[in-house]
């Protein structure tokens, strides 16, 4: 349970029709296997100690007190056991028969909750059998204990924060307003579904896409379990789908046509975080009162088996990735549509590198160009030589340019740049901040005058990542009329820039855009070495995979430093030690605070996906805040890791 992680599981159990003491069995099989897994909830299908499909046989009062003995039983064989378990049976309150939730946990019913929805229609005839189940709770007597009875119940932990249990069963997601609608808004974050869905042809892609979505709506989890193959008679197949989703994603899921045990972690931080941030979720009991049980779980770190993909940006599937380049291009190419014609600008000027931000903005001004029916000779690239650059990236630029059929301005900026040393007093063999950011602002200095000879404006080439880490000259190229790029991580800028290769006709682009992304990424500041890129980025300011992963995560989220290192640690502990990982996550919250205020007065640019910096929208944070809890909780993580 450490950082909000609880693991959650779904079982299909074997059955025998109107066999409550064989279903025992299996039941106890299921939570045997749950408890050596240290599963803290264990969903179990609808009616699974009487099984489903009694039919008629519900009417029978051998069934009934069968099917509560053996609950009797279970309640005493899970005593010490400790884990919420959801069961469906059948139960008599009020001589009304109804088709119930229980929830167990250590000897002690925390609660039972009717089905409301109950079909009688086609194969289905549970409204001859059963009562609907109401909203309101009252207390009732079952098994020598005072329990609550009735829909509107939330069992709460009063010592994993978040953890908020409440129940719907079968019938009860599929109606127009499902009851997990209400419980979610009073607070439930963990749905428990006990269920029973006969199987028939594409029904499961149904199921899937109404589970996920109702997960992804509520802000919630989603445990579904559903009935097996036991209950499958007469004219009916049941296949033991079952799911576990959260926020809208499939964290696992069953196969069908047999009895499946299904389990994952959950992560209640991650849910608790996107509630917080939502602002039209707002928790209400649609005036109908709920009735709080609390119960307390025992303390374990959950060991984490579940995936966490190493580019949060990027999508994993080539289908789904070019998809969702192409979106960006388009909405990086649209904004800037919309400032050159509002601006009444014919003309764009950028700073050409050879690197992977200038050649993604050049690729995002030709495409909005293209859509205003500009000719491409208004984008004006400057080209701008100086100590660091090397053949191959002045090269790429020139050919890039002529390629887009842009225009090259070349302007070597050598002579203006020693003239600043020589005015300023700095020696020229000292290779420092001073002589590093003089080039930067010696260019922006030349495409801002461009712009303004002719009439047209600069677009800016830095990316997201830059930006959180401040890797960016202050005034230099920090600062221009048009950010394209400046919500687009660096690990989405290559992407994006091999997205554009792979579908591009013309071969002579492919191929220089091809050996953009194969250099590597540098601000060429620094002398060559033998005539190749002395100053790497990655060496100075640590790898941009990284660095990404944890912007991801401390803005998405709000994850601590602990907790990211630990997600990390997961998704690239084959590569990188420790101690590396620790490092650099250092490095990252340092400078996130330290430089916030470059980020406190940028330009304007398109936001492009869930995250941005923009501190006019997305990161209204105080240029001057302390960064010291955070760094606090990576030296307790420091001390816990025996790091040096």
């Amino acid at each position: 349970m450490k950082d909000g992680f609880l693991r959650v599981a779904a079982a299909s159990v074997d059955v025998k029709v109107a066999d409550p003491a064989f279903n025992k069995e299996s039941i106890m099989k299921a939570v045997r296997r749950a408890q050596e897994r240290q599963v803290k909830v264990l969903v179990l299908p609808e009616l699974v100690i009487s099984a489903y499909t009694c039919g008629d046989l519900f009417w029978q009062k051998p069934l009934l007190e069968e099917s509560k003995k053996q609950l009797a039983v279970i309640l005493e064989e899970t005593a010490e056991i400790p884990m919420v378990i959801v069961a469906g049976a059948p139960l008599l309150v009020h001589q009304k028969l109804y088709n119930c939730a229980v929830f167990l946990y250590r000897g002690r019913i925390l609660g039972v909750v009717p089905k409301h929805n109950l079909p009688n229609y086609s194969e289905f005839y549970e409204a001859r059998h059963f009562t609907p189940g109401r909203r309101e709770v009252e207390m009732i007597r079952l098994l020598g204990q005072e329990v609550p009875f009735g829909m509107n119940l939330l069992f709460c932990c009063e010592n994993v924060e978040n953890l908020v249990l409440a129940a719907e069963i079968c019938e009860d997601l599929w109606v127009p307003l499902p009851p997990s609608t209400y419980h979610a808004l009073a607070g439930a974050t963990v749905i428990c579904n006990p269920s029973a869905s006969d199987e028939t042809t594409t029904k499961d892609t149904y199921r899937r896409e109404l589970v996920s979505s109702q997960s992804a709506r509520l802000v919630c989890a989603y445990i579904y379990a559903s009935a097996g193959e036991g209950e499958s008679t007469q004219d009916l197949v049941y296949s033991g789908h079952n799911m576990i989703t959260e926020y809208g994603a499939v964290l696992a899921e069953s196969g069908r046509f047999e009895n499946h045990y299904t389990e994952a972690e959950i992560d209640l931080q991650r849910l608790a975080a996107d509630r917080q941030k939502t602002s039209t979720f707002v928790n209400d009991d649609g005036g109908q009162p709920y009735h709080r049980v609390y119960f307390t779980l025992e303390e374990t770190e959950t060991e984490l088996t579940r995936y966490f993909s190493r580019t949060p940006f990027i999508p994993s599937n080539k289908e789904d990735r070019d998809k969702r380049c192409d979106e960006i291009l388009t909405i990086q190419a649209m904004g800037l549509k919309k400032r050159l014609a509002h601006t009444g600008c014919r003309h764009a000027v950028i700073g050409i590198s050879g690197g992977l931000d200038s050649t993604l903005a050049v690729l995002v001004t030709a495409r909005a160009f293209d859509m205003l029916g500009l000719p491409r000779e208004g984008i004006v690239c400057v080209t701008m030589p100086c100590f660091g650059t090397t053949d191959r990236t002045y090269s790429n630029a020139v050919t890039l340019t002529k390629r887009l059929g842009a225009t090259l301005r070349e302007i070597r900026i050598n002579r203006a740049v020693e003239q600043h040393f020589s005015d300023i007093g700095h020696d020229i063999n000292v290779h420092d901040v001073t002589y590093e950011n003089s080039q930067a602002r010696e260019r922006t200095q030349i495409l801002m005058d461009i712009a303004n000879q002719v009439n047209g404006m600069v677009i800016g080439t830095g990316d997201m990542s830059e930006l959180a880490l401040g890797w960016a000259t202050y005034n230099g190229d920090h600062m221009s009329m048009y950010a394209v790029n400046c919500s687009v991580p660096k690990t989405l800028v290559r992407h994006l820039v091999r997205y554009y290769a792979d579908t591009t006709e013309e071969e002579e682009l492919q191929k220089v855009l091809l050996d953009v992304l194969d250099t590597p990424v540098s601000p060429e500041l620094l002398p060559p070495v033998d005539g190749v890129i002395s100053q790497k980025t990655e060496d100075l300011v640590g790898p941009y995979e990284l660095h990404d992963f944890y912007l991801y995560y401390m803005l998405r989220f709000g994850f601590g430093p602990a907790k990211i290192f630990r997600l990390a640690k997961k998704a690239f502990g084959a590569d990188y030690e420790d101690a590396v990982i620790y490092k650099w996550l250092r490095t990252f919250c340092w400078r996130f605070f330290a430089q916030h205020f470059k980020r406190s007065c940028l330009p304007d640019g398109p936001k492009v996906g869930s995250i941005a910096v923009s501190p006019r929208g997305d990161l209204r944070m105080p240029s001057d805040a302390s960064p010291s809890v955070w760094m606090a909780e990576l030296d307790r993580l420091k001390e816990e890791l025996g790091l040096e």
